[in-house]
């Protein structure tokens, strides 16, 4: 942890991005304690008060007001929570569903690969859109709804990664040699195959959680997703989209909060990846004791000038 934690330190972008993502984190899980109102509570005559920095801004409401006088500012925390909550469950329920496709896939191969991947390509051929526009008919909006169709239209980039990953750990000696003695399936799945998943999944599944913050604040923009007196940043735009040009904040604040939060988690994904990839590790501390050689030289130069 501690040379994970220094490593952390030394990529600025990285620990920017874990900072912030720590922060939106806290913010959610300590709503309750923090936000200054509860998010649904109406004030019709304190109605679109602007941030306090601008005229005939409020203290008491330090982002400002909606248009039913409920406060931004606890809106935006309580919000925080519901992208947290879609984007964790959507990407546990895709990456489970799709990974154990992608793991039979690889580790079975022939008829089973082929039946399991022309699955996949009828899924990602067929429209998410008109899927989520299907279910929320037949079912009705709602934010399990929405959990449950967006980890249908988002399970099949799961499945293609981990069949290519497994089908080219199964042909290394380890494994060869594994299946040769007799091992059992279950042994060369969990022991030799599964951990060399750990890290690829892991950052898929990062990355994949900023298209589901996405995904999750356009489907609440269109309705589709989720419904009063519930809050959600999406949410916060579709409703304040009409008075963009009265009260600007009302659509400017939760679309930052989906904007800071996406390039938070890339940024942090982006150090996880090549933290975790041997061969990125081994291109990173090549280019460190190069530069430690240059500045040497440079070091040595000066002090043979020097006399």
């Amino acid at each position: 942890m501690r040379a994970l934690a220094e490593e952390l330190w030394k990529d600025k972008p990285g620990l920017i991005g874990f900072v912030l993502i720590v922060t939106i984190v806290l913010a959610a899980i300590l709503a309750p304690l923090i936000a200054p109102y509860d998010p649904a509570t109406q004030a019709v005559v304190g109605r679109l008060k602007p941030p306090v920095w601008m005229a005939k801004g409020d203290w008491a409401h330090l982002l400002g007001t909606d248009q039913l006088g409920r406060d931004i500012l606890s809106r935006l925390i309580y919000g925080a929570r519901t992208s947290l909550i879609v984007g964790i469950l959507v990407v546990a329920l895709a990456g489970t569903f799709g990974g154990t496709i992608g793991l039979l896939a690889g580790f079975r191969g022939g008829r089973t690969d082929t039946i399991l991947m022309r699955l996949v390509d009828i899924q990602v051929a067929f429209p998410g859109l008109l899927l989520i526009l299907l279910i929320v008919a037949v079912i009705g909006p709602s934010m399990v709804t929405m959990i449950v169709v967006l980890a249908l239209t988002n399970w099949m980039i799961y499945a293609r990664v981990v069949r290519g990953i497994v089908l080219s750990v199964r042909q290394m000696p380890y494994v060869e040699a594994a299946e040769m003695i007799g091992c059992q399936q279950s042994r060369v799945i969990f022991r030799h195959i599964l951990p060399n998943l750990t890290s690829p999944l892991l950052t898929l599944g990062i990355l994949e959680f900023t298209n589901i913050v996405l995904a999750e604040a356009a489907l609440s923009f269109l309705g589709l997703g989720v419904q009063p007196p519930a809050t959600s940043w999406g949410l916060d735009v579709s409703t304040g989209k009409d008075y963009i040009f009265v009260a600007w904040w009302l659509v400017t604040f939760p679309g930052l909060c989906i904007s800071v939060t996406v390039l938070s988690i890339n940024l942090f994904a982006n150090w996880l990846r090549v933290t975790t990839d041997p061969q990125e590790r081994e291109k990173r501390f090549a280019r460190a004791r190069a530069a430690t050689r240059r500045r040497q030289e440079r070091r040595a130069g000066v002090g043979r000038e020097t006399p």
